[in-house]
């Protein structure tokens, strides 16, 4: 029994990264959820997945940088398509959004003598 309790470990182990893994597209590292094959087209036709992956904005942030790509760099309409590729941009790559991973920072008293 013990045997078989330790398998079924070892292979959750190795199944949930890889599924973990798979919600990422590999071509553009975006986040493979609803919404994804909109902004892949729509945006990743200019620039790389990588720099929508760097950005954390709110959703009015969000518009206002489709709006300035619109007035300054010549970005088209999005219509119909511009709700869910801001549903899935503040969803996956908003402020909230903790791709990090990492601890919060420390107090800075922790290593105070006083």
């Amino acid at each position: 029994m013990r045997h078989t309790s330790s398998l079924c470990c070892v292979v959750l182990f190795l199944i949930v990264p890889f599924k973990v893994l798979a919600e990422v597209d590999a071509a553009t590292g975006l986040v493979n959820a609803p919404g994804f094959e909109f902004v892949k087209s729509q945006c990743t036709i200019c620039h790389s997945g990588s720099l929508i992956v760097s950005q954390r904005l709110e959703e009015k942030d969000w518009i206002r940088m489709i709006r300035w790509m619109q007035e300054e760099q010549g970005l088209w309409s999005l219509g119909d398509l511009e709700e869910p590729i801001l549903r899935y941009l503040t969803k996956h790559y908003g402020v909230s959004v903790n791709l990090n991973r990492r601890r919060k920072p420390l107090n800075k008293n922790i290593f105070s003598t006083e």
